[in-house]
């Protein structure tokens, strides 16, 4: 049986502030960092061990898998990129929940964040959050002005499947850590679950979900650790 642990970055600066973030590059609350602290403890209490690391190339999520192996004791080998990253929400991102649905209507809202088919507004290229001015991405072809969730499910499972599913075949023991809808798109290819159990799909931050896998890496059963 292989495992594959998944884990939410810790609550963010912004999760506080109740702001759209998607690539916005903000870090962890003390709560967040508490979170993350909290889950290496519990891994390395369970017996877990790890010699592959995945995250995003956004600072909440490096510096929770940071914490977490921190914790562990643990020195391994971790690999970042931008397919990991949260999903884009264009030309929300940095804009306060609550009030952006006072502005377009609950509805509306509701829909550019849980509708996997309808994109946020866009964001410029010429606006300064637009990921193009981000060194990081330099040299990144075709980066998106906004997402919806199916564009974040084509591009976390290109990256698993070409990249992560070839480690674990190979017998490395991986965790990720990653975000609420780059993980929601991991889990539904994962599990193969329909539009309404992806959407209803909720992801706790901090707290580790572990996978385990037939031989041919279908999902047996997952389960958050914490419950084990």
């Amino acid at each position: 049986m292989i495992k594959l642990v998944i884990v939410r970055h810790g609550q963010s600066a912004w999760n506080l502030e109740n702001k759209f973030t998607g690539w916005t590059d903000v870090d962890l609350s003390d709560k967040g960092r508490e979170e993350a602290k909290e889950a290496g403890i519990l891994l390395k209490d369970k017996g877990y061990e790890f010699d592959l690391g995945y995250t995003s190339v956004l600072t909440r999520a490096m510096n929770t898998l940071d914490i977490i192996l921190k914790e562990m004791n643990e020195d391994i080998e971790i690999r970042r990129s931008y397919k990991l990253n949260e999903r884009h929400y264009g030309a929300l991102q940095g804009l306060n929940k609550a009030e952006t649905a006072e502005k377009y209507g609950a509805d509306q809202v509701k829909l550019w964040r849980r509708s996997s088919d309808v994109r946020p507004p866009e964001l410029s290229k010429d606006d300064p959050r637009y990921p193009g001015n981000d060194p990081k991405y330099e040299g990144i072809e075709d980066l998106p002005v906004t997402e919806n969730l199916n564009d974040t499910i084509v591009r976390v499972v290109d990256y698993y499947e070409n990249e992560i599913k070839k480690e674990l075949i190979n017998g490395r023991k991986i965790i990720i850590a990653a975000h609420g809808n780059s993980l929601r798109a991991l889990m539904k290819y994962l599990d193969n679950l329909n539009e309404e159990e992806v959407l209803a799909l909720e992801i706790a931050t901090g707290r580790p979900i572990c996978y385990e896998l037939d031989d041919d890496l279908k999902p047996i059963r997952h389960y958050y650790v914490d419950e084990e």
